[in-house]
């Protein structure tokens, strides 16, 4: 009898210490207030080509790996944040300054990751894809644009701008941008387009393809290409053209003057003077930064409208023309060099990312 008693004061013992336990523990969940979770330090995001990229949170080291690039991030007020850029980033002036890690189709990957860069830049047309791989490899994120019209570089631009962290500065640009476009379209509504011949290289003669985003702007400017290709570069015989005898032929300006010059003196090589182009001297030189999938391609097309079509604009003061313009200025223009890949973007093989 007195075991069964023992164990009965055991039992009820050994009950009131749970219970009290129970209670404390349940009294100090309460009376805790719940940890703040930690954000993640990475997040995933999709590029312009469908690329799910892994980068920081919070991006603060950018390479830009083509020019465009780096004036979007001028443009943008993100400059801080640049780290490096290629040789051939030399729009605004402050860019040339930037540390350089080569050229847009082969940069020094050491280069690039001796700058610690939390992303790198890149466009699908100019830049390739053993570049991105390369990067990959030694973990580092890139992220891809790839703006084929000129409605897409202004969707690439608030794309950009939204990723980085800058989305009221990217609206307000792309807004103004947008209604130079749209007061370009109004103006040239009732205008025919003019057809021309844009020259992207003399010997040999080679021009634009109807689905660049040149192309595109042209079409923004109240004309249209006579050459009629799916390349994007495509070589054309002199022959084809005089065939075609376009109203305008279209120079690029260039750092020493070149554009000019050539214009002037073409009706000296052999068959160009079968051109009534030529002989009229019906010649458009506009800013290289037609070349650039970049908020000044806008002031550029506004340019080469007003030469095309002057008409069109004549009830316009001439001081109200300047203050019309976007507020992104001219590029100075760079030299036709002894090829025309770095300046158009000819990538033969392994675009970036073209999978």
């Amino acid at each position: 009898m007195r075991i069964f008693i023992q164990e009965k004061v055991r039992a009820a013992a050994v009950a009131a210490v749970f219970s009290l336990l129970c209670s404390t523990a349940i009294s100090a969940s309460q009376g805790t207030a719940p940890q703040p979770q930690t954000p993640p330090a990475y997040r995933q995001v999709t590029d312009e080509i469908g690329r799910t990229i892994r980068v920081p949170r919070d991006i603060h080291r950018i390479v830009s790996l083509a020019p465009n690039l780096t004036e979007t991030i001028y443009a943008l007020g993100l400059q801080d944040r640049l780290v490096g850029d290629t040789d051939y980033c030399d729009f605004p002036p402050e860019a040339q300054q930037k540390p350089k890690v080569g050229g847009a189709v082969n940069p020094s990957l050491e280069s690039i990751a001796a700058l610690h860069p939390d992303l790198v830049l890149v466009t699908k047309n100019l830049n390739r894809l053993e570049t991105v791989e390369a990067l990959e490899e030694i973990g580092i994120p890139s992220y891809a644009t790839d703006p084929h019209t000129v409605e897409g570089i202004l969707s690439s631009i608030t794309r950009l701008s939204n990723f980085l962290g800058a989305r009221e500065t990217g609206a307000t640009l792309t807004a103004d941008l947008g209604r130079h476009v749209s007061a370009l379209h109004e103006r040239l509504a009732a205008v025919p387009p003019s057809r021309v011949l844009f020259i992207v290289w003399i010997e040999p003669l080679i021009s634009i393809g109807k689905d660049t985003f040149i192309a595109d702007a042209l079409r923004d400017a109240g004309a249209v290409s006579v050459i009629d290709s799916s390349q994007n570069w495509p070589q054309v015989s002199l022959e084809e053209v005089v065939r075609l005898q376009p109203d305008y032929l279209i120079f690029v300006e260039s750092h020493t003057g070149a554009a000019p010059h050539q214009a002037d003196t073409l009706s000296k090589l052999p068959g160009w003077r079968l051109l009534d182009a030529v002989r009229s001297h019906r010649y458009a030189t506009i800013s290289d930064a037609i070349n650039r999938p970049a908020p000044r391609l806008v002031s550029a097309v506004e340019d080469l409208a007003r030469q095309l079509h002057p008409d069109a604009f004549t009830e316009e003061p001439e001081n109200d023309r300047e203050k019309a313009k976007p507020q992104a200025i001219s590029l100075p223009p760079r030299a036709i060099g002894p090829s025309p890949l770095e300046d158009f973007c000819v990538v033969t093989k392994g675009a970036a990312c073209a999978r």
